[in-house]
């Protein structure tokens, strides 16, 4: 299939629906309560009854808000929005009633689809509100609690499963000829680390560019049909756009039950490829990490010799003869038994949405678990550049995709440009302004690319440097990286700004919850590997996670600072 051809992204779909066998299982959800598949032609024959409706109540360009957990409906319902001319707007499940009120008044969409009865609830006051919305369609049946939610035109609301089955089949409708490469297909709003969240304006032909070079990286890990397990969140750009690229290779996808369960669903799903984001591959590190340092005698030294061996294979240099030998018992004593905990077929994690730390990197690389860390932004729909699994140089983040340009500002800032790149912020011309100036977009990020292989490297991130009072800059995600690599230590912000020194917020690991001493030793060996300025000079312990309910951290795992910063002010002024 010649991405570089396509209009849109319902051409994606509808060319690959018509190759596969149309009897094959596409999606199905690992929900013991809501156990469902879809295969290839009850996906499409879904969206075309879906769009029908939709269709009945949108303009072109309409927005239509989705919020649902990760499930097939989710996938049915996108394509269906943007075969029906609408624009898909995401949004967490996670989010407050405050947050939906802000997305609703930003977007005004025309149509709301809403899952379940939990969500709706947190919906409800401001959909009875709001005129705009024209129709409410939602994925679970509603008629049990309809009465408790207090709505005013109960023939707004439609149930999906009543729609599918009531609407005759309007065949040869699976395209859509005014949607272009250049037309938008969703608004991302930004999770953010502060503040209000944009509307990034994602368009067909930006997702579709991003498609190329995700099938160069994903072509030397699949000989047969890939399997996929999504998790992270649908609404997040990342995870998106990868449902595309399980279009585009003819995957069979499984949507996770919950992440509590998600050890459970590696088992049952068998994944191929697996995408997460920096703070999954760190509990991983660290959770590998305890099991192994639990060994001993021979055991211990053979999973010295594992990780040894796998750096030097990972740093292509060459093994002598018995450290062949020794490679080969420990690829069959240690790394097959790690794998056979994700199932046994993964081929590659794929890392992006924040920087992997590159002692984590090599580890997981080195006991079996190929991970490509990647790098992006939902601004360029979201990838910019990805290691390949043949030349993996885990302290960068790969080479840039093509038809993806990427430069070096003279103070060091990404910028990026090409068809990926956004069209803009919804609403918010003058902050679009800001970032992309004369095509190219501002990421906000410092690296540098190296002039031999092109590989990129991200060094820093504008917003997040720390500046102290006597004017130096420090990284703190850098020491954060190094104390969260420690088992004592689950979560930490590093605070300082236009301070004499550094302090830190530590949530300490279960076990180490009232171990003070402890945590001061892990420390002060820290402080050992830092420079004079970077030394973290005095810590508060917290008895409670920086989590994405109590809002201190955003959708995709990355803390809050500002949100942190406020909360623990008193906390943190103690320290000066």
């Amino acid at each position: 299939m010649n991405i570089d051809n396509l209009n849109n992204l319902i051409e994606l779909f509808s060319l690959q629906a018509n190759k596969q066998n149309k009897k094959d299982i596409f999606l199905e959800w690992l929900n013991p309560l809501n156990k469902k598949t879809y295969t290839w032609e009850e996906t499409k024959n879904n969206i075309l009854k879906l769009s029908k409706i939709i269709r009945e109540n949108i303009k072109e360009d309409d927005r239509c808000l989705l919020v649902s957990e990760n499930r097939p409906e989710w996938f049915i319902s996108d394509m269906a929005i943007m075969l029906s001319g609408g624009i898909t707007v995401p949004a967490y499940t996670t989010y407050t009633e405050e947050d939906y009120k802000y997305l609703i008044e930003d977007c005004e969409p025309s149509l709301v689809i809403v899952s379940s009865n939990e969500m709706l609830k947190k919906l409800n006051n401001t959909i009875n509100e709001k005129k705009f919305i024209k129709k409410i369609i939602t994925l679970d049946e509603v008629n049990k609690v309809i009465n408790d939610l207090n709505i005013i035109d109960k023939n707004k609301y439609l149930d999906f499963n009543k729609i599918l089955e009531n609407n005759l089949l309007d065949e040869d409708k699976m395209h859509n000829n005014k949607l272009k490469r250049t037309s938008p297909a969703c608004i991302i709003y930004t999770s953010g680390t502060g503040g209000n969240p944009k509307g990034v304006i994602l368009s067909h032909g930006g997702i579709l560019n991003n498609l190329v070079g995700a099938s160069d990286i994903l072509k030397p890990l699949i000989d047969s049909r890939p399997v996929f397990l999504t998790w992270l969140p649908l609404s997040h750009s990342y995870e998106h756009s990868v449902q595309f690229v399980q279009i585009a290779v003819g995957a069979k996808v499984f949507y996770a039950e919950k992440i509590e369960k998600l050890l459970e669903n590696i088992s049952e799903a068998k994944p191929t490829i697996m995408t997460a984001v920096p703070r999954f591959y760190q509990n991983l590190y660290n959770k590998i990490n305890i099991n192994l340092k639990k060994q001993s005698g021979f055991k211990a030294k053979l999973i010295d010799a594992t990780i040894r061996l796998g750096k030097k294979k990972l740093f292509n240099q060459k093994l002598n003869i018995l450290e062949k030998f020794v490679n080969i018992i420990a690829e069959a004593l240690v790394r097959k038994k790690i794998k056979k905990q994700f199932g046994g077929n993964l081929k590659a994690f794929v890392s992006g949405g924040g920087a992997l730390d590159k002692e984590i990197g090599e580890f997981l690389n080195s006991v079996g678990l190929p991970t490509l860390q990647g790098y992006g932004l939902t601004e360029t729909s979201p990838v910019v550049s990805c290691n390949p699994i043949d030349k993996i140089k885990v302290e960068t983040v790969g080479p840039p995709f093509k038809g993806n340009q990427v430069k070096i500002a003279d103070d060091g800032e990404i910028l990026v440009k090409g068809e990926n790149v956004m069209l803009g912020y919804w609403n918010k011309k003058e902050e679009t302004d800001k970032i992309i100036i004369d095509g190219w977009l501002h990421t906000g990020d410092i690296g540098e690319i190296n002039p031999k292989d092109g590989y990129l490297k991200i060094t820093d991130r504008k917003k997040d440097i720390i500046v102290s009072a006597g004017g130096d800059n420090i990284s703190p995600a850098k020491i954060e990286n190094m104390i969260t690599n420690e088992s004592e230590i689950d979560q930490c912000m590093v605070y300082g700004d236009k301070k004499n020194y550094l302090v830190a917020l530590i949530v300490p690991s279960k076990e180490f919850l009232r171990e003070k001493k402890k945590i001061n030793n892990v420390i002060e060996k820290i402080n050992k590997k830092l420079t004079l300025l970077e030394k973290i000079k005095k810590i508060q312990l917290l008895d409670e996670n920086f989590s994405i309910e109590n809002g201190l951290m955003t959708p995709t795992m990355k803390v809050k600072r500002k949100k942190v910063a406020e909360k623990y002010k008193y906390q943190l002024e103690k320290l000066y």
